[in-house]
């Protein structure tokens, strides 16, 4: 195992060594060099593009009160509730949690 391990590293030396011993540098022929282009200077502003603002409709809504239900129970209308524990089996073991309901009546 040992053996395939140095060959490897030897095998990765040589290839990352081989090509950079090789490669040269190619120039272009005189005639066929190209002016470098001016560099431009970039700033904070510049480099922000300007977005134009999005406008969002907002339509009205009818008044919808939060509890169910979604009705107008009256003037003089009470909220009852009844409150209890129930078991709730779990994957971590059952728990005891809390429940309640609730509704309108006359009062």
């Amino acid at each position: 195992m040992k053996w395939i391990v140095t060959v490897a590293t030897w095998a990765a030396f040589t290839g990352l060594l081989l090509p950079a011993a090789v490669a040269q540098a190619q120039t272009a022929a005189p005639e066929l060099r190209i002016a470098p282009a001016p560099k431009a200077t970039v700033t904070d502003v510049s480099a922000q593009r300007r977005r134009p603002l999005r406008r969002v409709p907002i339509y009205s809504q009818e008044w919808a009160p939060s509890v169910y239900p979604r009705y107008n129970p009256g003037p003089n209308a009470v909220r009852d509730c009844t409150a209890h524990y129930v078991q709730e089996y779990r994957p971590s073991g059952t728990v005891i949690t809390p429940r309640m309901n609730c509704w309108w009546r006359p009062g």
